[in-house]
């Protein structure tokens, strides 16, 4: 899950070395690519298992790709219409809707040190929010890229518990394929004329592998041995170190409320985990 969030945290760079390819154009060819990617890595694991895998879907499967598709779409535009640190801080909301979902839909326990953990980084969200929707000469329609932004947490949120809930009967990682094409048929009619150049095609191509299919199939499989407040919590690391690249690589420094609101998130993640860590029983030790 660290690696997964490491890697997602690259898009706000990576966005702001694009040339020409304006919002919905962007998420086209990420889409497209992390569709190719994902496709071709669950072909070649099952080969024709993955048309039975498809048909399996179900309810839940189709609720996913939904999931995904609202998120992969959303993001993107969300970037490009803001600041990446405004864009991170409405994703930084998904910890508490994870963990609210999870109690109603789940009747999932949160540990108390969860809760007071998903306390602590709402208050550094408040604090990050306090500048994040001032006005910017850069981006003049950076609310409506906000507005855009706060769909991200509540579909991941939603879509976190869904996998929770059906994980044990369904496999969900073809709802990541599907999502992927959802995304860029969806985004297609927008995207056009097409003006991405090479090196913009290059950096979406990347972002689409490494970006998405790669984190995306680590993130199905890992969430599998975490609760869902957990693993919303663990996201945040993206909210913090995303504002952090696109700052030291491309000059969009961060306003000194999101610095100490983002490291009060940050820290409220790290003793969440070292809590859970040392509360854990040590496995017995075998005689022999």
């Amino acid at each position: 899950m660290l690696l997964c969030c490491m890697l997602w945290s690259l898009s706000g760079i990576v966005s702001r070395q694009l040339e020409q390819a304006a919002s919905f154009e962007a998420a086209f060819w990420r889409s497209l690519v992390a569709a190719i990617a994902v496709g071709a890595w669950l072909a070649l694991r099952r080969g024709s298992g993955l048309i039975r895998d498809l048909r399996q879907l179900g309810t839940a499967g189709l609720f996913s790709c939904l999931m995904w598709a609202t998120m992969l779409t959303a993001f993107m535009i969300a970037l490009l219409m803001t600041t990446v640190a405004k864009a991170m801080v409405v994703m930084a909301i998904e910890p508490m809707l994870t963990a609210l979902l999870s109690r109603l839909v789940l009747g999932e326990r949160i540990a108390a040190r969860t809760w007071v953990a998903i306390v602590v980084a709402g208050v550094g969200l408040v604090w990050m929010v306090s500048d994040a929707l001032g006005g910017d000469e850069r981006y003049p329609h950076s609310a409506w890229g906000v507005l855009i932004a706060s769909a991200v947490p509540l579909a991941s949120a939603c879509n976190l518990v869904v996998m929770k809930h059906s994980q044990a009967r369904v496999d969900l990682m073809p709802a990541l394929l599907v999502g992927a094409s959802i995304s860029a048929l969806v985004t297609l009619p927008f995207a056009r004329p097409f003006l991405a150049t090479n090196t913009d095609l290059a950096w979406l191509g990347f972002l689409g592998v490494f970006q998405i299919a790669l984190p995306g199939l680590l993130f199905i499989g890992a969430a599998r041995y975490l609760s869902a407040a957990e693993t919303g919590l663990l996201i945040l690391l993206e909210v913090v170190f995303a504002p952090l690249w696109v700052w030291l690589g491309a000059g969009e420094p961060p306003t000194r409320a999101t610095l100490l609101g983002g490291g009060l998130i940050l820290a409220a993640m790290l003793a969440n985990e070292w809590l859970a860590s040392h509360g854990r029983p040590k496995p017995p030790r075998v005689a022999g």
